[in-house]
């Protein structure tokens, strides 16, 4: 069973797929930090992000698993360092590198086919999972995500100007949408949820309501009593 949650950046997304796939028992599965870890693994070996066949190849040799809240590329351990800024700054090529989205789509297909998985991303509804028995799309105004990350940043001591970000975001909100693969599209049936001015736990709680109805009435589509 899939449950796919997408969104824009800054909408929370990560934050509320761990707590709703916690309160239902279900796996997460973060396809955003996978991207990262190829970034993290060609900028560890000097590679041109900008090298699209370079970084197939690094991309080919390189083993991501999860372990619970930990992300490992090969033996490595690189939960934190894939949320650097040096990675943050050279994601963007790679995740537009058409034989990585096709390598990692595959991967993510893979690690779902065996298990009851949330899986949070910006193509899963569209791309990855089409059939997912739910699929939900976060949303916020720019100016609600730009505070949040004021806020994220604030908490980790790290000094941030509102408008400079509201800037970042705007500028990559709009590479998303224009990405010529996997871009930030919401899927005809998938479930707008609007989250600004509500925490994660109100969130999370909408969408377990949201995902228990979508089951539902998957089952009784497919009950043998149904006509």
């Amino acid at each position: 069973m899939i449950i796919t949650i997408d969104g824009p950046a800054g909408v929370g997304k990560s934050s509320v797929a761990r707590i709703v796939a916690e309160k239902l028992g279900l796996s997460y599965l973060d396809t955003g930090a996978m991207y990262r870890c190829v970034t993290w693994a060609v900028l560890r070996r000097g590679v041109d992000p900008n090298d699209q066949s370079a970084v197939a190849e690094v991309a080919a040799e390189t083993t991501i698993r999860f372990e619970g809240d930990q992300v490992f590329v090969d033996p490595h351990n690189v939960t934190i360092a894939i949320r650097s800024d040096e990675v943050t700054a050279n994601v963007s090529p790679i995740a537009d590198n058409p034989q990585i989205r096709e390598r990692l789509v595959n991967i993510q297909r893979e690690i779902a086919a065996n298990g009851k998985y949330i899986c949070e991303g910006r193509d899963q509804g569209t791309v990855v999972f089409p059939d997912a028995v739910c699929k939900i799309f976060l949303v916020a105004s720019a100016e609600e995500r730009a505070a949040r990350r004021v806020r994220q940043l604030a908490e980790a001591e790290i000094e941030a100007d509102f408008e400079t970000v509201l800037a970042q975001q705007n500028e990559r909100d709009q590479r998303d949408y224009d990405r010529p693969v996997g871009k930030l599209i919401k899927a005809p049936d998938a479930v707008e949820v609007i989250t600004d001015k509500n925490s994660l736990e109100e969130v999370a709680t909408l969408l377990i309501q949201i995902i228990r109805e979508k089951i539902a009435k998957r089952d009784a589509l497919n009950s043998p009593n149904s006509s």
